[in-house]
């Protein structure tokens, strides 16, 4: 995967929802990428908004054959946080 086309794709995602990229980490042995966004506002990152950033980046990069992982969060919120967030939204 093109690392300068990743970060240009997912900067224009977060710009559509009113957020900035604070952060990707790259992993490069397992081609694993988590991205942390925030709001340009200062408000919440909701989850509409990590997931309008992932599906960029899933819809510009074939997952078979650029064979990666995508994480994208929230500054703020860490990983087990954002599981039980989901776990919950599951349940209702």
């Amino acid at each position: 995967m093109i690392q300068d086309e990743f970060i240009r794709i997912v900067e224009k995602a977060a710009a559509e929802r009113a957020c900035k990229v604070f952060d990707i980490m790259y992993n490069d042995d397992d081609n694993v990428f988590e991205v942390t966004i925030e709001k340009l506002d200062a408000s919440a990152v909701d989850l509409a908004d990590c997931e309008f950033v992932h599906r960029a980046v899933l819809a510009a990069f074939d997952r078979n054959i650029e064979d990666y992982a995508l994480t994208v969060g929230s500054r703020g919120i860490d990983a087990a946080e954002a599981d039980e967030m989901l776990k919950t939204i599951n349940e209702e």
